[in-house]
């Protein structure tokens, strides 16, 4: 019964809120609640867990006494997030609502999507930067050698103040220095097991820690000559194209609000490069790969756009489904990860001398190995997964409070290694959505 979230999302998405009672008839006769602790609980987890996006910190949960009865009064301020909507539903005219007189009306979808299309997002652009003595001569300097000189009115017309004339976060990122890494990491073989170089990239402006990553990566991508039994091979590992595109996609569209920068890692067989954020909203799968543009920081691909980064808006994806498969490309609720396989990597079959089998050296790894591989934070989390768990439960069993901290070092790992497996893989983005061990997952949770 979603009666109770019903008016709730009505009063959410209503702009001057409301109330609503329990243990109160429609004609305003106390009729009293029982146990109105557990009742309170359970209105509380009621709203946190029926209701989208969050209403934490928009409604309380108080005792009223009424003709010396206990009731239940909810306060509901209205949200900025809006539509409000039920989670069973989604954001459709079964699950949004709106107040109407003193009745709850199901909204239309014209205006959902407007609502929609208005709704207020915490973007890089609207949050006040910490530290607000920052000096900006790197990005000068960019600028300058693409003849273009910054004038003193550059950070109102680069987009780098809030609305109240503040040095915003994108500022900040922009600033010859400040706290923002990105991490590179270099392995030895096919897992993280051992790790031959670690670097950070960064605590300067955006743009040259970018410009320095850009110029590691040509070394590493550098022509690999070599002979075989058939020809000189001097093919590059990756396309040179189609790598440079899928790191400055990382870096344009890595959601910062998380504080978890890009991550670029190389193995004997791929790259993986992995930015924050997924999918930027009302963008499809199919839309991306078409080279539709919702640019999650519309401010950094300005700048970027100006100093020659990047051409056109929409034009990288493209770029790297010339070279690569849509394969390559991962989603999930909180992360887009690209993976362009290394051209000089031979995955040849091989006879064990033993058995005189042929065996596939990388997919017959024995469970012994997968286990050495497993970190403490996957061994944890595989170790609470009884059945089946929504994201939310696995991280409250986990006592982890910080998300991105939970994703990226607990389930993503997990679910790469293929311990954990999704129960609705085609739907990533499922409200249902759930996890649970794979057969591997169990008989390392055995060991």
């Amino acid at each position: 019964d979603l009666h109770l979230e019903k008016e709730v999302v009505a009063f959410l998405n209503y702009q001057e809120g409301g109330m609503v009672y329990i243990g109160i008839d429609k004609h305003g006769v106390a009729q009293g609640v029982s146990d109105v602790d557990a009742t309170m609980l359970k209105i509380k987890d009621k709203l946190k867990t029926n209701i989208l996006p969050s209403c934490l910190g928009l409604f309380d949960v108080a005792l009223e006494v009424v003709d010396h009865k206990n009731s239940i009064k909810v306060t509901v301020a209205s949200g900025s997030e809006k539509p409000y909507y039920l989670k069973k539903y989604g954001m459709s005219e079964k699950g949004c609502y709106f107040r109407s007189g003193t009745a709850s009306e199901p909204m239309s979808q014209k205006m959902i999507d407007e609502l929609y299309a208005k709704r207020t997002r915490n973007s890089i652009g609207k949050i006040k930067a910490t530290y607000q003595e920052l000096t900006f001569e790197q990005l000068k300097i960019y600028y300058q050698a693409k003849g273009i000189t910054l004038n003193k009115q550059f950070a109102k017309n680069l987009e780098l103040l809030t609305e109240t004339g503040d040095y915003n976060y994108v500022a900040y990122l922009m600033a010859d220095t400040n706290n923002t890494s990105f991490k590179f990491a270099k392995y030895n073989g096919l897992t993280r097991a051992e790790l031959v170089e670690n670097a950070d990239y960064g605590y300067e402006s955006l743009i040259k820690a970018v410009k320095q990553t850009l110029d590691k990566i040509e070394l590493e991508n550098k022509t690999n000559t070599k002979i075989t039994a058939k020809e000189r091979d001097e093919l590059r590992p990756w396309s040179p194209i189609a790598l440079r595109e899928a790191i400055l996609n990382a870096f344009v569209h890595n959601d910062y609000t998380t504080e978890v920068p890009p991550k670029i890692e190389i193995f004997e067989d791929r790259i993986e490069i992995t930015s924050t954020g997924g999918l930027p909203n009302g963008l499809s799968q199919e839309e991306f790969f078409e080279g539709y543009s919702v640019p999650r920081n519309k401010e950094i691909m300005r700048i970027f756009k100006d100093l020659g980064l990047v051409e056109q808006l929409g034009s990288g994806v493209p770029r790297i489904l010339e070279n690569y498969s849509r394969e390559c490309f991962k989603f999930s609720d909180n992360f887009l990860r690209m993976t362009l396989p290394n051209a000089h990597y031979q995955n040849d079959p091989v006879t064990d001398p033993v058995t005189d089998l042929v065996t596939d050296p990388v997919s017959d790894l024995v469970t012994e190995q997968v286990t050495e591989q497993v970190t403490e934070q996957v061994e944890q989390l595989i170790k609470l997964i009884k059945n089946e768990h929504s994201g939310a439960e696995l991280m409250s069993l986990s006592g982890l409070k910080h998300r991105p901290t939970f994703l990226y070092n607990y389930l993503q790992p997990a679910i790469e290694s293929g311990l954990v497996e999704l129960t609705i893989p085609d739907k990533p983005k499922s409200s249902k959505q759930k996890y649970r061990l794979t057969q591997k997952g169990k008989t390392v949770k055995k060991q």
